[in-house]
C-alpha cells in the first residue's frame, strides 16, 4: 500500500518497523460516542486517537493485519470510516473488559452502539470492512484467507468518506500499535455478509 497520499486526524509518530506499519498510540485515545448518560446527559465524544486514513468514494473492501500489542483494557488496532465526529464506524482487534481480546465493532450514528465479537487468542489479526451503498459489513481473520462477519449495519453517510487506519489506548498507557498487508480494493461486493 502506497500512503503517501495519506493524511492524519490527531497526527502521530509512525514508522516501518520489519515490514509492519508501526503508529504510536498515546495514553487515553479513543473514538467513542458513550451511550449511557451521566447525570441524565450523554457525554461529549472521544475522537482524540490517531487516525492515519484516505477519502473514499463509493463502494470498497478495505482491509488489513494488525497487532495491537495489548497491555491494557481496550487496547485496540482498528479500521475506520469516518463522516464527522458523529457518524463513524470501526472494526477493531481489541483488548476486552472481560479479560480476553477480541473482535469488535463500533457502530456510530450521533452515539456509539457497541458489540464484542469473536474471542481470538492470538496476537495477530485481519480486520476487514466492506461497503456498499450506505450498508457496511465488518469481518475477522485468523488467517487472512478465510473472513467471518462481525457485524452487518447501515450508516448515513455520504459519498466520500475517510477510511483509514486508527491506533488507541482509552484506558491505558499507550504504546505502538502495528499494522501490515493493508489494501483498499474499490469494488462492489455480491454478499455483504460473506465481504465477496
Amino acid at each position: 500500500m502506497d500512503f503517501s497520499n495519506w493524511k492524519w486526524l490527531n497526527e502521530s509518530q509512525c514508522m516501518t518497523i520489519n515490514g509492519e506499519l508501526a503508529i504510536l498510540a498515546p495514553p487515553k485515545t479513543d473514538w467513542f460516542n458513550d451511550p449511557v448518560p451521566e447525570d441524565g446527559l450523554l457525554k461529549a465524544p472521544v475522537a482524540n486517537a490517531l487516525f492515519f486514513y484516505t477519502e473514499v468514494t463509493g463502494d470498497f473492501v478495505f482491509r488489513a493485519k494488525v497487532r495491537p500489542n495489548h497491555r491494557y483494557v481496550y487496547d485496540a488496532c482498528a479500521l475506520m470510516v469516518i463522516q464527522d465526529e458523529y457518524v463513524w464506524a470501526k472494526a477493531a482487534f481489541e483488548q476486552s473488559d472481560f479479560g480476553t481480546k477480541a473482535a469488535v465493532c463500533v457502530a456510530t450514528n450521533q452515539i456509539s452502539d457497541d458489540a464484542n465479537g469473536c474471542n481470538i487468542e492470538q496476537e495477530e489479526a485481519w480486520l476487514q470492512i466492506v461497503r456498499v451503498g450506505d450498508v457496511f459489513c465488518t469481518h475477522y481473520s485468523l488467517d487472512g484467507k478465510r473472513f467471518d462477519m462481525v457485524r452487518l449495519f447501515h450508516l448515513p453517510v455520504g459519498e466520500c468518506v475517510k477510511v483509514g487506519l486508527e491506533a488507541q489506548s482509552p484506558a491505558g498507557e499507550g504504546g505502538l500499535r502495528f499494522f501490515s498487508d493493508v489494501t483498499l480494493e474499490m469494488k462492489t461486493v455480491g454478499n455483504l455478509r460473506a465481504g465477496m
